[in-house]
């Protein structure tokens, strides 16, 4: 049985602007957005397609705000951020253009600092026992496992 969609095209075409206005979007949340309000196939085509050309919708632009929020915010790592745009099917080539907005002294300086908080906050039988705690968070963070091991070297 199919259900009615929540709202008819042009409403639903105000609505997703809004959507897309409010928030950098890509076209994967925008589509299960849609979907969402069981709009049809063919009208979900329809307002991607008017979503790029009014440029509401643009995966580059959406892969550099990703990237500098997850990375300045959350402090997450390449491999994390990577992971995470993948799973939202953006392009290879969109989540280049979006790592390039990570400098790398300040992608240093952030793995740094997120190894001196833990250590203030963690405690620690001995030195293995903190560098095995600190590898594993600074993975779960995203962070590559050969700057791990040169950061937690020199500390």
């Amino acid at each position: 049985m199919q259900t009615s969609p929540k709202y008819q095209l042009l409403e639903a075409k105000a609505k997703i602007e809004w959507y897309c206005a409010y928030q950098e979007r890509c076209d994967f949340e925008v589509r299960k957005k849609l979907h969402d309000w069981h709009m049809p196939y063919d009208h979900i085509d329809i307002l991607i397609s008017d979503l790029i050309v009014n440029n509401f919708l643009n995966e580059e632009r959406f892969a550099c705000a990703f990237v500098s929020g997850k990375f300045r915010i959350k402090k997450w790592g390449r491999i994390k951020i990577k992971q995470h745009l993948k799973q939202k099917r953006i392009s290879d080539y969109s989540i280049n253009k979006g790592m390039e907005e990570i400098d790398e002294d300040e992608y240093l300086e952030a793995l740094n600092s997120l190894i001196e908080s833990k250590s203030r906050l963690t405690k620690f039988k001995n030195k293995w026992d903190r560098r095995a705690k600190l590898t594993r968070y600074l993975a779960s963070k995203g962070y590559e496992s050969y700057l791990i091991g040169e950061a937690l070297g020199e500390v």
